[in-house]
């Protein structure tokens, strides 16, 4: 693990470093896959920083609504830069909004974008994995395997390290070059991000079984293999539509 970077008096937290630099390689290959769906690279990469600023404020609100308590003594500790007082969900629907009001008013193609998107989303992944790894969160759950690593005052399966791995294997699959996202993008605009999402939410439901920070509900639930079968769902309905779509589509032209 290396949480900070000390080069000389200067400390830098490596986590964030490693996402700044996942963040710069995600725009290039999105703006890369753009050109590809016939979309304005500009536009694409204005698209990201406002869902980017939307995100942030989304997340730090979300964390606020959360736990009030932690800034009733201090309401200016809002505007602190620490990562960890962030909301995921919070985040995710402040990206989401600001996200969709500027495609809406570029008049951007929903489908396109969203694959357009994709091989950049897939690129995040890589890097939060690794930035996890540097930070030691993220981490595994106890093992006597000959791979674990020591962490956190025990041998842990080296979580992180398959967070990565499963990471790297899906951008491999939507780089914008490749063939299997050239075929899904001819054959129905859409199914490059939902096929992208569907191996995510895949990838989570199984590395979650050697998490060791997993949140439990029920007496046994991990909540995010519970939201992983969810999203794995809604994707695969997703894709059956487009699919279903496309075939009909074809249909109608032969005819």
């Amino acid at each position: 693990m290396l949480p900070i970077l000390q080069i000389g008096p200067l400390a830098i937290q490596t986590p964030g470093l490693i996402l700044l630099l996942g963040l710069w390689l995600a725009l290039s290959l999105s703006e890369r896959a753009a050109s590809h769906s016939g979309l304005n690279p500009n536009q694409l990469y204005n698209l990201v920083l406002l869902g980017l600023l939307g995100g942030v404020v989304g997340a730090r609100l979300g964390y606020v609504l959360r736990y009030p308590e932690a800034f009733a003594a201090s309401p200016a500790s809002i505007l602190s830069p620490n990562p960890g007082l962030l909301d995921a969900w919070g985040g995710t629907a402040g990206a989401l909004l600001l996200g969709l009001i500027y495609g809406q008013r570029k008049g951007l193609q929903l489908r396109p974008t969203l694959d357009a998107l994709t091989p950049g989303l897939a690129m995040l992944g890589v890097a939060v994995g690794f930035s996890h790894l540097a930070s030691g969160a993220a981490f595994g759950s106890p093992t006597s395997l000959p791979w674990g690593i020591e962490l956190w005052g025990a041998i842990r399966h080296p979580a992180q390290v398959y967070e990565i791995i499963a990471a790297s294997l899906i951008l491999l699959l939507f780089t914008p070059n490749g063939k299997i996202a050239w075929h899904l993008r001819t054959l129905a605009p859409g199914l490059n991000f939902w096929g992208f999402i569907a191996l995510s939410a895949l990838s989570r439901l199984i590395m979650e079984a050697w998490r060791g920070d997993s949140e439990i509900i029920l007496g046994g639930v991990r909540v995010a293999q519970l939201a992983a079968w969810l999203v794995l769902a809604l994707s695969l309905w997703a894709i059956g539509r487009l699919l279903f779509q496309s075939g009909s589509t074809i249909l109608e032209t032969e005819g």
